[in-house]
């Protein structure tokens, strides 16, 4: 079992801008509006309100946690050399099977923490420090072998179809408790990731759930989330005084027209530019950190990896200490069909510590108890040798981790065959997994529902 604890149980608008006042809302809006203006205009169509959208929601009973941070490891992480020792493998070492030669785990695996739970030398910091805070599911499966599509069954659900991410389906259920900042933020250093803007979009629910990208390798906030301040208007009391014009004006043309939603929805969009421009600044700001918090990290480093690594995932705790949501953590290169013994190490090295640290950090402040970490990939390695020293793909095997939020940590969950090669006890698929994520935030995924098409759609949708 994952957990310490039991189971539980409009009308259509489209006005019509003159052309004149659109130029002037273009000219003196903050800027941030044009992140997501389209979609909160399609919400306003259904004669909703941004703000309400985003106003703090009961889920359908008690849950364990209040927010999630969704790490997510981009490029198939070779579970067999990084979570799901395989001794059997090991001494199959060189025989031939019908899909090519036996390649043995890369890395040594040892017990750690009180719990024993075995993980790969790779891990020093987390297997030091934090094995008996982690679940690992070494059971997960998905459909597909290909990183694109892959990725978006385990950010969305579905690799067909435009579904909500789900960061959005969270946001879409809590709401928010920090109207000044973003629901959900999701981080990438130095771009985007595979599928891009798809991993946290909100697909037909309103734009108001879709996730706010920022690349944590910035330093400025005009950089790091972009367009939240005027490229017109320098001064906070001259971008305070045009909105309060704005409403002024808007109040008067709603009063000729019967409806103005979408321009209610821009309003809305300068509004909450105007107010992250004061917190977002301070929460993106690392120097207000103290330096024993910054080594936690590994924010000192000289290895370049680590050092931006650390910096994403000091900002994460500040989010959601903030009150965000969901934040999503990305870190790619583990595409590794050569070469893993270095490749991996390389990647293990960047990430470990940073991550360790943000377990820690939540756990000291008390934030862990009720904060689901979750990490994920969008697929397994085979067990068999592709490239020299590498894996190929495999949907039918992989590794996930959960910690925090109501987990209970020391333990495996799930096992593949003695070769990795495919889970056959307690298989997790990837909608089992988001359900799980659902769960511990006190949703039944199956009454989480989206009504849109003319069909009630969820997260998991008609599985799990």
């Amino acid at each position: 079992m994952f957990w310490n604890c039991g189971n539980h149980p409009g009308q259509e608008l489209n006005p019509l801008l003159y052309p004149s006042r659109r130029d002037f809302l273009n000219r003196v809006g903050t800027g941030f509006g044009a992140l997501a203006l389209a979609s909160l205009f399609a919400d306003q169509a259904k004669g909703q309100a941004a703000g309400g959208l985003l106003a703090p929601k009961q889920p359908h009973y008690p849950g364990t946690a209040k927010r999630v941070c969704h790490i997510y490891q981009s490029g198939a992480q070779p579970h067999i050399d990084t979570w799901d020792p395989k001794p059997e493998l090991n001494k199959a070492e060189g025989k031939s099977t019908g899909r090519g030669k036996l390649l043995p785990t890369q890395f040594e695996f040892t017990k750690s923490g009180q719990s024993g739970l075995e993980m790969s030398e790779i891990w020093p910091e987390l297997a030091s420090k934090c094995a008996d805070d982690l679940c690992v599911i070494r059971s997960m499966w998905t459909d597909v072998p290909a990183h694109e599509e892959a990725t978006k069954i385990m950010t969305t659900g579905d690799f067909r179809l435009p579904k909500p991410s789900i960061g959005a389906w969270v946001t879409y259920g809590l709401g928010s408790d920090n109207q000044n900042l973003p629901a959900f933020v999701a981080m990438n250093p130095g771009g985007f990731p595979s599928a891009g803007n798809v991993n946290w979009q909100s697909a037909f629910m309103p734009g108001a759930f879709q996730g706010t990208y920022v690349d944590p390798t910035n330093t400025r906030i005009e950089q790091i989330i972009e367009n939240i301040k005027s490229q017109f208007i320098g001064s906070s009391a001259e971008q305070r005084q045009q909105l309060d014009l704005l409403s002024k004006i808007n109040e008067i043309h709603k009063q000729k027209r019967q409806s103005e939603g979408q321009l209610d929805a821009r309003i809305q969009s300068f509004e909450l530019a105007y107010r992250m421009q004061t917190d977002a600044t301070e929460a993106f700001d690392l120097s207000k950190e103290p330096e024993h918090i910054l080594k936690l990290y590994g924010a000192d480093s000289m290895d370049r990896g680590q050092a931006t690594q650390a910096r994403q995932f000091i900002i994460a705790r500040r989010l959601l200490e903030r009150g965000v949501k969901f934040v999503q953590c990305w870190n790619g290169g583990w595409d590794m069909h050569a070469n893993i013994a270095t490749a991996g190490k390389t990647r293990a090295a960047a990430i470990d510590k940073p991550i360790a640290g943000f377990l820690q950090d939540l756990k000291q402040r008390g934030l862990l108890k009720d904060t689901l970490v979750a990490s994920s990939t969008e697929f397994g390695r085979s067990s068999t040798e592709d490239g020299p020293g590498g894996r190929t793909h495999n949907a039918k095997a992989f590794s996930s981790w959960l910690a925090g939020g109501g987990v209970k940590g020391g333990q495996a969950y799930g096992s593949t065959d003695e070769l990795g090669s495919a889970a056959v006890e307690n298989k997790v698929h990837v909608h089992e997994f988001h359900s799980t994520i659902l769960h511990a935030l006190g949703f039944d995924s199956e009454k989480l529902t989206f009504r849109s098409g003319g069909r009630d759609f969820r997260l998991t949708d008609v599985s799990a």
